[in-house]
């Protein structure tokens, strides 16, 4: 690991990341929360839409989509796939 956090959104399609930090607040944190975004969660990046936003992320086992805006509130560090 690198301990570099760097926003979700700006992930690589098909990269792994560790949830380090939140930084919303109000309802769309507890939508982040309720979605299992807890520090050291694992997301992988999955893909993107055809226009760029939304991106579908896999967390704990779900897949989830997030617009550009609500991931660049969720820091991650870069994982290497095991």
């Amino acid at each position: 690991m690198n301990n570099i956090m760097i926003p979700l959104n700006e992930m690589p399609v098909g990269s792994l990341g560790k949830v380090k930090k939140l930084i919303s607040n109000g309802s769309i944190r507890r939508r982040m929360l309720d979605l299992g975004l807890i520090i050291d969660t694992i997301v992988e990046v999955l893909r993107t839409s055809p226009s760029g936003d939304p991106t579908a992320y896999q967390i704990r086992g779900a897949v989830i989509a997030f617009r550009s805006e609500e991931a660049s509130q969720i820091f991650v560090e870069s994982i290497l796939p095991e």
